[in-house]
């Protein structure tokens, strides 16, 4: 119970600070580029209150946390965008799109740099957990959920983030064609979850980036 404690208080701080961030970063260049709905909302804060959902930032990081999963998600509820609104909507969705993913990757090379800043006072290396400093584990965490979180939404399907990028590079009439599996987009992402398809396409960009944020930070 005591280590169920702890790791659900070591996991906390980094889901919350990657969803929250993710989230503003939308609506942020959002409000950039011509669209202020999530400004009007009171959205671009920081404050986790305004972002928290039920289901994806409390009850599946803690059931992942729970059931001694390798690998902690979450969410937060959408920062709404009126892409109508955006000056030149299919160009500009697709940044908006990416400064979640972009800024996911942001927070992942500043806990990269603190987990190898505290690494020389510990013994133990990258996946340990017991006996180790709580705030180098912390920051073990935050670099785990923050590219594994970039890698996700980059996946090419509505409503991903890099579903909505997809749909923005494409000529017409592609473009239509991908936003329209957003109506199964969900249903899609479920089934490839379910068999695990999804695990072994991201498994290796995955690596590939916690090996380089090792190495470089």
């Amino acid at each position: 119970m005591e280590d169920t404690i702890q790791k659900i208080a070591i996991w906390a701080i980094p889901v919350l600070i990657a969803v929250v961030f993710h989230e503003v970063a939308h609506g942020w260049v959002a409000n950039r580029l011509g669209d202020p709905t999530a400004k009007n909302l009171g959205r671009l804060t920081l404050n986790p209150l305004k972002h928290i959902d039920l289901f994806g930032t409390i009850l599946v990081p803690a059931m992942l946390i729970l059931a001694n999963s390798p690998f902690v998600f979450g969410y937060a509820k959408p920062v709404p965008v009126n892409f109508h609104n955006l000056r030149n909507p299919k160009r500009d969705m697709v940044w908006v799109a990416l400064a979640g993913p972009v800024m996911n990757l942001i927070l992942a090379a500043g806990f990269a740099f603190l987990f190898r800043s505290l690494l020389p006072t510990s013994r133990a290396g990258f996946g340990a957990s017991a006996g180790v400093n709580p705030l180098l584990l912390m920051a073990q965490g935050g670099l785990l959920i923050n590219i594994g979180l970039a890698v996700f939404n980059m996946f090419p399907l509505p409503p991903l983030d890099g579903g909505r990028v997809l749909v923005g590079l494409l000529p017409e009439p592609w473009s239509s064609k991908v936003a329209g599996v957003e109506r199964f987009g969900m249903l899609i992402l479920i089934g490839l979850l379910y068999t695990r398809v999804i695990d072994r396409v991201l498994d290796g960009p995955t690596e590939f980036l916690l090996r380089l944020y090792l190495g470089v930070f």
